[in-house]
């Protein structure tokens, strides 16, 4: 087969929320891993596109664009080593339907089951728990095109060192066409929501409330010092009881299915009210079947800090209260653990998310996110790689001390950058 007789779509290719416009017009469609290198070999710059849930160009391109969308099968489920083989354009939900119904589970979900489980590992995408890693830390191993159009393979067990550095690789490294990820057995869970939990409760008991669940999120538009929801998701343990309180230091439990999004349908969140389900209907928050009730309308930015300065770093961000909430939908908080990937924002530190979701005016949300991470910088904070951001690209040197061994990495298996872009170039390769 030659370059021409791969399908492909010339036009104006737009992010899954609608505010950010690709550059390139070309978009490649290959059907296996063979038309993939059959790409590589032949373009000579090209980014991969996931879902298209990023809100920037990390994943653009100038010149080529390629989508693995129909690569999107289950290989094999091995339940003696406990792993699944899957294609790179699988998304999160279809995975987790075939997972259910052959008694497995994975250990973690981001908000969203319609992503791409490459194109999450690949940016650090997290989910949420204490003692949950983010997405990436299911990665056991990884099949690759580098920029020969030769198919590498990566692993936990015989690659240690290079794995690290390259499971959460930005799209620098090369094309990802499968991966194998850690499963565990099925599990139930459910979740309860809490309502009206004010600021102060958070400064003793923090570790309390985010360690009370298995995944627990903090819902706020800022107003009035409160939370307005918190949601909490707990595996459900045969022969314990797990109950939830009637109150959570002051705060009252739901009566009735809630969105995150202050006063919109709960039609199409995931269960909550102590309804028992699966694992892959209860951690994520919205339903498979159904887009997010701010789908096409919002723009997002979200900052990793410490865990230890979770309460100061949210008071900081409480001064600006006035001007953050005509502007929000809403802000969650989440808490991630540590992990050993050079390029994730949770290397070796205990995390917590603050993230914003914005109604979609970018010049609002711009000047709000200058302000937001003036008030963070004394904290650290670190910009999630997918997400809207003003942080000035010097920063990142500091952010990630391996960051000129993962630019090496690069090099090694693509010397001639033919997966490099603006957006790795300003914020990763002028940093070395």
């Amino acid at each position: 087969m030659s370059l021409e007789q791969i399908e492909n779509t010339e036009g104006k290719f737009i992010n899954w929320a609608g505010s950010y416009e690709y550059t390139s017009s070309k978009l490649y469609y290959p059907k296996n891993v063979e038309e993939v290198q059959i790409l590589v070999k032949n373009l000579d710059k090209l980014k991969v596109l996931g879902t298209m849930h990023c809100f920037h160009g990390i994943a653009d391109s100038e010149e080529n664009l390629i989508s693995l969308k129909y690569l999107d099968k289950v290989i094999n489920l091995d339940k003696d080593t406990l792993t699944v083989t899957i294609e790179a354009g699988i998304i999160y939900g279809h995975l987790a339907i075939y997972l259910y119904k052959n008694g497995f589970a994975l250990h973690n979900m981001a908000s969203l089951p319609h992503i791409s489980i490459a194109g999450a590992c690949a940016t650090g995408t997290h989910g949420s728990g204490n003692k949950n890693g983010n997405l990436s830390s299911a990665v056991r191993a990884m099949e690759i095109v580098t920029a020969t159009g030769d198919i590498i393979t990566i692993s936990r067990d015989k690659n240690y060192e290079e794995f690290y550095g390259m499971v959460v690789h930005l799209g620098g490294i090369g094309v990802v066409t499968k991966l194998v990820l850690d499963v565990q057995p099925v599990y139930m869970m459910k979740q309860m929501v809490y309502e009206n939990l004010r600021f102060d409760q958070l400064k003793d008991h923090f570790i309390d409330i985010m360690s009370s669940g298995y995944s627990v999120s903090l819902y706020t538009r800022w107003q009035d010092k409160m939370l307005d929801q918190v949601w909490i998701k707990r595996r459900v343990e045969h022969g314990k009881e797990n109950d939830y309180d009637t109150e959570l230091f002051g705060a009252k439990q739901a009566k009735e299915n809630r969105n995150p999004v202050f006063g919109m349908s709960a039609e199409n969140t995931t269960d909550q009210c102590g309804i028992v389900g699966p694992w892959h209907e209860r951690l994520p928050h919205f339903k498979l079947d159904h887009t997010p009730a701010s789908y096409g309308l919002e723009l997002q930015c979200e900052y990793f800090v410490d865990l230890d300065k979770a309460y100061e770093a949210m008071m900081a961000v409480e001064t600006l209260h006035d001007e953050i909430t005509p502007h929000l939908w809403e802000s969650e908080i989440r808490t991630i653990a540590a992990d050993n990937f050079w390029m994730s924002p949770f290397y070796k530190r205990p995390s917590v998310a603050i993230h914003f979701l914005w109604k979609q005016d970018f010049d609002a949300a711009r000047k709000l996110m200058l302000k937001i991470e003036e008030k963070l910088e004394p904290f650290k904070a670190i910009p999630h790689w997918g997400k809207l951001f003003m942080v000035e690209p010097g920063k990142f040197k500091e952010f990630y001390p391996k960051l000129p061994d993962f630019v090496n990495l690069c090099k090694k298996y693509d010397p001639n950058g033919k997966f490099r872009n603006k957006f790795l170039d300003n914020f990763v390769f002028n940093n070395a």
